[in-house]
């Protein structure tokens, strides 16, 4: 069945995310004959739109007053980007911003949104799947009414390649908004952002002192700088061991690499939800009945002062 599919898009320096151009090809999947069509709202939309591989349409606006989300301003621009589309499917990045504007989309529009998706399929109609249960289970959604509207996790689909929209349709300027943003702290760190990296090396409580989490960068390292990101738990981020813009989690970044090797990591629930979409887990625990390994591919039972030194050196070898 053919579907109209419009893609909320997010830019970075002018150009669409990595998460945007991931959605338009998971959209010309699932289009099926249908058109596929991209919102970009703020400075240099209008020139993004020829890089946003996949859309045949683009509605922008360049207006400044978009480059910092204010959910009342989006929303009305959006609204207006759905009706002109005819779009029965609306798809948004799992972000801070779509994680606000799925939810207040669905509820104008009168429809349903599924929210931090990894799947989406036409199986005599379309079905989201996402992780329930704290990632302990995948549950399996439809939506009645439309358009249905989903938010999606990042690496769910592969990146659309091509060239960009051809046809570009002007939104209005943002709109007057009741809140406003004071100020913004951008966090700062090195190297790949653990949201992008196609392996994520965490650490965990079991490591025992904020010291320990130089044999997991000492790991990530011998991965190369160039593949690999540091995570860390919640509890080892509480216990004021590793930044916050790498705790990965439930309440922190969700990340779905190829590869997560999890060090010291018990496997909480709430850790879980944060990586439960990657592609193969490899646990290290000394804790045989740790809950982790019940999520693993591959685990190794033992001590990580003995198992991370010995993959850091088989791993030096091998290159």
């Amino acid at each position: 069945m053919a579907h109209n599919i419009l893609v909320v898009g997010e830019l970075a320096g002018g150009t669409p995310t990595s998460t945007t151009l991931e959605l338009l090809g998971g959209a010309q999947g699932l289009a099926a004959g249908g058109t596929v069509s991209v919102a970009l709202l703020g400075t240099g939309a209008s020139a993004a739109a020829a890089k946003a591989a996949g859309a045949a349409k683009a509605f922008v606006s360049d207006d400044a007053g978009y480059d910092t989300v204010r959910a009342e301003q989006w929303l009305a621009a959006l609204e207006a980007a759905v009706d002109q589309s005819g779009a029965d499917l609306v798809l948004i990045p799992q972000s801070s911003a779509g994680r606000e504007l799925g939810p207040r989309l669905a509820a104008r529009k009168k429809t349903a949104v599924a929210m931090d998706c990894v799947r989406i399929e036409d199986a005599g109609g379309l079905k989201f799947t996402r992780p329930a249960y704290g990632g302990n289970a995948m549950a399996t959604y439809s939506i009645a009414t439309s358009p249905a509207v989903a938010t999606v996790r990042a690496k769910s689909f592969e990146a659309a390649s091509g060239a960009g929209a051809s046809d570009v349709v002007q939104l209005p300027a943002a709109g007057a908004s009741r809140t406003n943003v004071t100020g913004m702290e951008k966090a700062v760190s090195a190297g790949l952002q653990i949201t992008d990296a196609p392996v994520v090396v965490s650490g965990g409580r079991g490591l025992g002192a904020a010291e320990a989490f130089k044999s997991v960068e000492e790991l990530a390292a011998a991965i190369g700088s160039d593949k690999a990101a540091v995570g860390a738990s919640r509890a080892a981020v509480d216990l004021g061991w590793y930044p916050p813009s790498q705790q990965v989690g439930l309440t922190g970044k969700v990340v779905t690499p190829d590869l997560y090797i999890a060090v010291a990591i018990s496997g909480a629930s709430q850790h879980m939800a944060g990586c439960s979409g990657s592609k193969t887990i490899v646990a290290i625990n000394r804790d045989k009945d740790a809950n982790i390994f019940g999520f693993a591919k591959y685990g190794i039972v033992g001590d990580w002062k003995a198992v991370v030194p010995a993959l850091i050196e088989e791993i030096k070898k091998a290159k």
